[in-house]
């Protein structure tokens, strides 16, 4: 599979209940030249989420307040531009069980998107890489700190990804 087959994502979410909902998306790839891109949106709740599901602690991680929210993209919106980009591209995130059942919640929104299955960066990264690079990938991620926003995050593991692929072909060390 071509590097540029994969769309890294993250979420932030109202908590980490099983009732939780999503209020920011973040994703990342390369595109053809192998440079990193990313997109990102906070999201307007939707009617039928849940509000008594936020938790302070989870604001006091990603620093998003409800009101930040009000005037954030609605849902909808949100889920349609996330879908545009996951067309044709294999989506993987270093929490899956979380991500899926934000990332369903977010589709379900709008009808007719395909959900696609999140796969797991570690097992990407474990089937593309190995040895010395394999360390490498996670000592660069070890060292850049998770601002716990979405669309950073998501780019910071598509950027591990890159320097990884970049030391495979011969070109960083």
């Amino acid at each position: 599979m071509r590097a540029q087959d994969f769309i890294f994502l993250d979420f932030e979410a109202s908590s980490l209940s099983p009732q939780s909902w999503p209020i920011e998306a973040g994703a990342a790839w390369l595109d053809e030249k192998g440079n990193a891109c990313s997109w990102s949106s906070l999201i307007r709740p939707a009617p039928a989420w849940p509000r008594s599901d936020w938790a302070d602690a989870a604001e006091n991680v990603h620093g998003i307040s409800q009101q930040e929210l009000d005037h954030a993209p609605e849902a909808g919106r949100a889920a349609q531009e996330l879908a545009g980009l996951l067309a044709d591209r294999t989506p993987v995130a270093d929490a899956p069980e979380f991500d899926q059942r934000w990332l369903e919640r977010l589709l379900a929104v709008r009808s007719g998107l395909d959900v696609p299955l999140i796969r797991d960066f570690n097992d990407v990264v474990d089937e593309a890489f190995d040895g010395l690079v394999l360390d490498r990938l996670y000592e660069k991620l070890s060292r850049q700190p998770r601002p716990h926003r979405a669309g950073p995050d998501a780019l910071r593991m598509v950027r591990a990804f890159a320097h990884a692929r970049a030391i495979a072909a011969g070109q960083q060390d």
